[in-house]
């Protein structure tokens, strides 16, 4: 039987995927929101990763009808996977697109999962489902996979790029699903012993860059009350060889912000208290709190009694990219909202579509008043190719600047007071 492939999910992991499978194979992508299948039939991607030209000449057929999966016998799962409110995982998306697929599983059809997940996952939760609803048994009727996302959004590298780490639910899967990810990715594709450590890579390789961000974090803000400049320091220990380049930041997204709690949540299971992870996680979750305290203890904002206007430049989790899920500059914006400061906020590539009504009251084209403060919360490269007249021309003569990573290059101060982590 000739194989064709269904992606399921089809936000920043799903489409990309979709579209290098599409040069070989038959692809439908399904999603539930219609309003994104919708765009894409049009050939628009409001993430901006995909280009019009692109989508235009792809093959793919797209849909929200779940009836239409039933001919395929790959699919391959892209859904989120994001935190309840008390950090728990929730599951609720993955759950139904496994609940969806089932419904519809044939004999010798093959699962792979991309979405990120606890370690045992998979096999604790996923594959039941499957079993119950499908009335069929693994490695006999049906066959899964894992295959961890390593999409970074924004970044306009091709997935084919990106080395892939495969496995599968017994030796013959694993070979195929292999295989199946050498057509399409040329950097390389490792083959994991078994799904739980495949699940167990990806988790890994996020908190890995949590706990070292966490870790300049922690550190800035202790060159701050010795009034030691972060980012010269780092400068300096670059020179060293094995001197690992992480910056302190704003950590939010759909990744770094988010696996740790799974981890966490699955070490508690087994009885394992995590201590480097948490305390990575909680001093990251505070950085907010350390950047607007310092702007309401700033020299500049103590001498200016009639201070209130407050301008965000960047919405986003990071620069050069659309994403706002889970972005700290969100928390900023509660900040000062709470203490009822005014707020505006500017970001021309921000997909801000699915955010509450209150923070897209406050997007604006262009700062409509000059500000007592300006906060470079995200670094996009049209922010750091304005002169210093466009920064004048919006700025009180005496405002307080906190340029988060120091990207700002502004020649002439006119007595601002510039802050940075």
């Amino acid at each position: 039987m000739k194989n064709n492939i269904c992606i399921v999910g089809l936000g920043y992991v799903g489409l990309p995927l979709a579209i290098e499978f599409a040069k070989f194979f038959e692809v439908l992508g399904f999603d539930e929101n219609i309003n994104r299948i919708n765009q894409l039939k049009k050939n628009k991607d409001i993430n901006n990763q995909i280009s019009r030209n692109v989508l235009s000449n792809s093959n793919i057929k797209f849909t929200s009808n779940e009836q239409e999966i039933k001919k395929f016998n790959i699919f391959i799962v892209t859904v989120p996977t994001p935190v309840n409110s008390d950090r728990s995982p929730n599951l609720y998306k993955l759950k139904k697109a496994t609940s969806t697929i089932a419904k519809y599983l044939k004999r010798r059809d093959l699962i792979i999962y991309e979405s990120t997940v606890y370690p045992g996952l998979t096999e604790e939760i996923l594959i039941p489902i499957i079993s119950n609803k499908s009335k069929l048994k693994l490695n006999k009727d049906f066959y899964v996979g894992y295959s961890p996302e390593r999409i970074s959004p924004g970044d306009k590298k091709n997935i084919s790029e990106i080395k892939k780490v495969v496995s599968g639910s017994n030796k013959t899967t694993s070979k195929f699903i292999h295989k199946l990810y050498k057509k399409i990715i040329k950097a390389g594709v490792y083959l994991a012993p078994n799904i739980k450590t495949a699940e167990s890579c990806k988790i890994l390789e996020n908190i890995q860059r949590d706990v070292n961000i966490s870790l300049m974090n922690e550190v800035s803000m202790i060159f701050n009350k010795l009034n030691i400049d972060t980012f010269e320091v780092l400068k300096a220990a670059n020179t060293k060889w094995n001197f690992l380049n992480f910056t302190p930041g704003l950590v939010g997204g759909h990744c770094i912000s988010v696996d740790p709690y799974y981890m966490k949540y699955k070490a508690e299971k087994v009885g394992f208290k995590t201590r480097v992870i948490s305390s990575g996680r909680n001093i990251n979750e505070n950085m907010v709190k350390n950047v607007c305290s310092r702007i309401l203890k700033s020299k500049n904002f103590k001498k200016n009694k009639f201070f209130k206007n407050i301008g965000i430049m960047g919405l986003t989790f990071k620069e050069n990219c659309s994403d706002c899920r889970n972005s700290q500059v969100l928390k900023i914006i509660d900040f000062f909202l709470k203490k009822n400061f005014q707020v505006e906020v500017l970001d021309p590539i921000a997909n801000y579509s699915e955010l509450d009504e209150k923070y897209k009251s406050l997007i604006v084209k262009k700062f409509k008043s000059k500000k007592d403060c300006l906060i470079l919360a995200v670094p996009h490269k049209q922010f750091l190719n304005l002169k210093d007249s466009h920064f004048h021309q919006k700025l009180k003569k005496n405002a307080v600047i906190f340029d988060v990573k120091k990207k700002l290059m502004i020649k002439q101060k006119k007595n601002y007071q510039i802050l940075s982590l």
